[in-house]
């Protein structure tokens, strides 16, 4: 008997008021109601039939739910380690389990069980923690001639591993540009590997066309004679300077470098940063993150410019892009240029996102110490060449803009290379907490390329939490053991082992493109610590398989203060998962970064990597 011809359902529905006679007759005509065979359809008394009509009514009126079977899912839920299928509605996790617990659980609201995932492994959606789009797109579009291979979805980039085959590949990029005048833009070099390079070697190569040469570490340009010409920078220009960007010029090598890098980016721009270049970059950058099983990612201290991030917006922020990503604001720009309304200005740049992009409130980029690629950390020991480091803020500049973002409650995330940086950003914690006492402050010490021992139990004690890149070690040890730090300090850089046995919560990150922007490859590069040259450095500082899969899920989410949203597979969190071909906690650890990522779920939506 169909339940709409049965005589209680009659009685009730002339009694039932709400919903309205016109939306109940609607709802059936819709099918709403569906007909049950007579002898398994309950019967409904006269007493209780409203309550039972309207349950049945409310049950078949659920949306349908899609529950996703696999061969194994990692959940990082302490309560329910793993399982085999996840329930997803919409864009949020509804239930995890069982295909038979979730079906049972379901009771009546309709679902539908997809097996796409069956022989894979589902882990919580892998998050590009500190990650720079634009610059990503402007280095891996120009030539690249760098220090390791990259390996793009266009092939792979090799090597140029030493001064000669850099120089000869360089000749073979200027060679094949037709147009004489052409900007010739080469992102990798690095003077360790490369040897040295000046105005000079690079006008033996042209005076015609204008050369960029953008260091390894992104923080250096060296340009020919006829790039300083072209973009208006001479001696006058760098004399008028500040004395710290002065300070870190060298006009007559046309190199320039931290502030004197910062102070002629603007005069490149427009040529490094042209419409096609920034759409053909950052359409890179939506296919290389998707394909490594990004569903979300963050900059932490972009470019000040809404110029900038407008372009960024026009292509990142699409419905359709497989990943949502947010923008840390460059407090070291705002207070400089600010310095008495820096709170009001950086409130200013919240409405620079917009769809699949935003501008994350309440937290700021600051500036320590320089780049580790360009060897320019402060340190504690000097290094083995008796060269100093460099400051991007000046100690005293940095305290005051620090002072003003912690008293106004913000999350501090803060580039940091060296161990007498990290005390500057230690001292500054401990002041500020002294003065204005802060519950849960999670400020971030990012990169901790060269730390101490000590240092980590000041950052536990200190509420500090870290952020690492664990590429330095793979990329530069060898060579940073040999010339530069020591074999010693070198081997220990990123030192994630005391971090996770010290409890602090720490995330990975890449800084893309300081390495590359593969969430797996950075798990693979903590847990296994393994050299250019195929040794093992600092074995002690190796981390945990569980520890480095939540540095780029549930941890990284931490330091991004999401981790009630994303980072673990639970009721009521987004659905962002990542799909895998093999499970990082099991696979053997020479072969976490070989595991096939077959795509992702972002929001709900399944997105295969084409």
């Amino acid at each position: 008997m169909c339940v709409m011809c049965n005589p209680a359902f009659a009685e009730a529905f002339r009694n039932f008021t709400f919903p309205s006679r016109r939306q109940m007759l609607k709802a059936a005509a819709a099918g709403a109601f569906v007909c049950e065979a007579a002898d398994s359809a309950p019967a409904l008394a006269q007493e209780g039939s409203l309550q039972d009509v309207a349950s049945r009514f409310a049950r078949n009126t659920f949306p349908q739910v899609t529950i996703f079977r696999a061969k194994d899912i990692v959940t990082l839920d302490p309560d329910k380690p793993s399982a085999t299928a996840v329930a997803v509605l919409g864009d949020r996790i509804l239930a995890v389990g069982s295909v038979e617990e979730l079906q049972a659980a379901a009771e009546g609201q309709p679902y539908v069980v997809d097996e796409t995932f069956a022989d894979k492994v589902i882990v919580p959606g892998l998050i590009a923690q500190h990650d720079h789009p634009l610059l990503t797109g402007l280095t891996m579009v120009s030539e690249i001639i760098a220090i390791e291979d990259w390996a793009l979805p266009s092939g792979v980039v090799p090597a140029a591993k030493s001064p000669q085959a850099y120089r000869e590949r360089l000749m073979q990029a200027h060679a094949k540009l037709r147009d004489p005048g052409e900007l010739l833009v080469t992102w990798g070099y690095h003077q360790l590997f490369h040897g040295p390079l000046t105005r000079a070697d690079l006008d033996r190569i042209s005076t015609v066309r204008p050369i960029v040469v953008w260091h390894r570490s992104a923080h250096e340009f060296i340009l020919n004679s006829k790039a300083l010409k072209a973009y208006g920078i001479d001696a006058a220009f760098v004399a008028s300077l500040p004395e710290a960007a002065r300070n870190q010029s060298k006009y007559e090598d046309g190199h320039f470098w931290e502030g004197g890098m910062f102070a002629v980016i603007p005069k490149l721009l427009p040529a490094l940063a042209t419409p096609e270049r920034l759409r053909r970059g950052l359409e890179f950058v939506t296919r290389y993150f998707h394909a490594n099983g990004v569903t979300l990612g963050c900059e932490p201290g972009g470019l000040f410019s809404k110029q900038l991030q407008d372009a960024q917006n026009a292509v990142l922020s699409r419905p359709e892009s497989p990943f949502r990503f947010y923008f840390i604001p460059d407090g070291k720009s705002i207070s400089a240029a600010f310095p008495d309304s820096t709170i009001s200005e950086t409130q200013n740049v919240l409405g620079w996102g917009e769809g699949m992009t935003a501008m994350m409130p309440g937290a700021i980029k600051l500036f320590a110490d320089g780049a580790i690629y360009s060897l320019l950390m402060q340190v504690r020991e000097p290094y083995l060449d008796g060269h100093h480091g460099e400051w991007i803020m000046e100690p005293d500049f940095f305290a005051r803009a620090f002072k003003v973002y912690w008293e106004a409650d913000y999350q501090i995330h803060v580039h940091v290379n060296g161990d007498a940086g990290l005390d500057m950003v230690l001292d500054n914690v401990e002041a500020n907490m002294r003065r204005h006492p802060r519950y849960d402050h999670r400020t971030v010490a990012i990169h901790l390329a060269v730390s101490r021992k000590d240092q980590v139990e000041r950052i536990r004690r200190l509420g500090v939490i870290v952020s690492g890149n664990p590429y330095y070690v793979g990329a530069l040890a060898d060579a940073y053991g040999a010339q530069g730090l020591g074999r010693e300090r070198a081997d220990a850089m990123v030192r994630l082992g005391d971090v996770e046995r010290a409890g602090v919560s720490f995330s990975l990150h890449s800084d893309m493109p300081m390495a590359p922007g593969q969430p797996l490859f950075l798990m693979h590069c903590a847990v296994n610590r393994t050299t250019a040259s195929g040794r093992v450095a600092a074995p002690e500082q190796r981390v945990s398989r569980l520890g480095a899969l939540k540095g780029v899920t549930l941890d990284a989410a931490h330091s991004l203060r999401l981790e009630n949203e994303i980072g673990s597979i639970v009721t009521g969190k987004r659905a962002n998962l990542t799909i895998l071909g093999d499970n990082p906690l099991t696979v053997d650890a020479s072969g976490i970064k070989d595991i096939a990522v077959w795509g992702t779920v972002q929001e709900g939506r399944v997105l295969p990597v084409k």
